[in-house]
């Protein structure tokens, strides 16, 4: 069993807000001496039940936790994500029924016992609690809290000074959220760093309440494969929890070295130790960028599918791109169509050729290839729903799929 400075030294990996270390190490070492594990909780909306990976940052932290011993609580927001939260949002979200809740918290569990062990974490759902309250646990919950720390929270503070519409209920949601706490003796928290201020609240609220503050431990919002904004679905910079393998493989391969650390740092069960020998590995020449990327992509694949398919995702990836020489990152392109497609036409929408003429020319001269085929009629057509690698010249290359 690691010793509470040992586990403090892991649970820090990848953290930006602690509140507060001295706090859980006193925490940890009576869990140790007690023998009694830690409350740790960590609280989903249900409202968007599909994840990326930009998601799994939470659960990978709780993770770490649950193989430290430590007894893991994913809370459904069920009865809060009927409120709907405006963190981080100019607007509030659209609340949800209670029968829509329940449907999306069954997809989120499939998806994170991809991570967490199903038989050694808690589920719960906070109207196990908040249902039962009445118009007096209300008042008395919203008198623990001053309309002025409310309106320290960035969104509300924002909405407020550009005379933006807040509506009472939304005061509700960091005080329901921070009840969860005090219902659940959580002893650590963990959030986004755009959660840190409900965090907060909720270790005051503890304290009206009489139970021992939680410790908070707040992870970074990841970036996605285009390195710059937030991992989103919306934004298409995104890998999947369900991706298909070979999609999933491919994706990693697309991220900068750089931001390969810190997905490494985030996704990965790697210790401090061994991230900082992959750095030192890499700096000296030991261990080629590449090859990190290829065992990040195969962990993934592995974690969120299976070894074999894993193996496979490899094999496919080294017959397609090593094999035939081509680069890790190629540009993707999908052509809508309800017919076969000109290849002069394709060309001239992946921007491999400007005109007709010219493409006409590239495909006389041999500089045009499909899966590594040269092409040599300029009248060829190809098939909606045929996927395939165009390359034009030398250096112009393009993954083409026909919808």
């Amino acid at each position: 069993m690691l010793t509470a400075a040992q586990q403090i030294t892991e649970l820090k990996k990848g953290i930006v807000d602690f509140v507060s270390e001295e706090d859980l190490l006193k925490k940890i070492e009576k869990s140790i001496e007690t023998k009694t594990p830690l409350i740790i909780k960590a609280g989903f909306d249900p409202s968007r039940p599909d994840i990326h990976l930009g998601h799994t940052v939470v659960i990978n932290k709780m993770k770490q936790f649950q193989d430290m011993g430590h007894q893991v609580c994913f809370l459904i927001g069920d009865f809060t994500a009927m409120i709907g939260d405006p963190t981080g949002k100019n607007e509030t979200r659209p609340a949800l029924t209670h029968e829509e809740c329940v449907e999306n918290a069954k997809t989120y569990a499939r998806q994170v016992f991809k991570i967490l062990d199903p038989e050694k974490t808690k589920v719960m759902y906070n109207s196990e609690w908040l249902g039962q309250f009445t118009a007096s646990d209300f008042i008395k919950l919203s008198s623990q809290y001053t309309l002025a720390r409310m309106l320290e929270r960035d969104d509300f503070s924002k909405r407020y000074k550009a005379n933006e519409s807040i509506s009472l209920h939304e005061f509700l949601y960091p005080l329901v959220q921070a009840y969860d706490s005090v219902a659940m003796k959580a002893d650590v928290e963990l959030g986004g760093t755009d959660q840190l201020f409900n965090l907060l609240v909720g270790r005051d609220i503890q304290k009206s309440y009489g139970v021992r503050q939680q410790s908070i431990m707040t992870v970074p919002i990841l970036e996605g494969l285009d390195g710059v904004k937030k991992m989103s679905k919306s934004l298409d910079n995104y890998i999947g929890v369900e991706d298909t393998p070979k999609d999933m493989f491919g994706k990693t391969m697309k991220v900068s070295d750089v931001l390969m650390i810190k997905y490494y740092e985030l996704l990965t069960d790697k210790t401090v130790a061994d991230i900082e020998a992959l750095k030192a590995d890499i700096e000296s020449g030991k261990l080629h960028p590449r090859q990190a990327k290829v065992d990040l992509a195969q962990f993934l694949v592995e974690r969120f599918h299976s070894k074999a398919d894993a193996d496979n995702a490899l094999k496919e990836f080294e017959t397609i791109f090593v094999q035939k020489g081509l680069p890790d990152e190629i540009p993707e392109h999908s052509l809508e169509s309800d017919e076969d497609l000109w290849i002069c036409k394709i060309m001239i929408d992946v921007s491999h050729a400007q005109s007709n003429s010219e493409a006409r020319r590239l495909i006389k001269g041999g500089a045009v290839q499909v899966d590594g085929e040269k092409v040599s009629d300029d009248k060829l057509k190809l098939p909606k729903g045929k996927e395939f690698i165009l390359r034009s010249g030398k250096k112009k290359y393009a993954k083409v799929k026909i919808i």
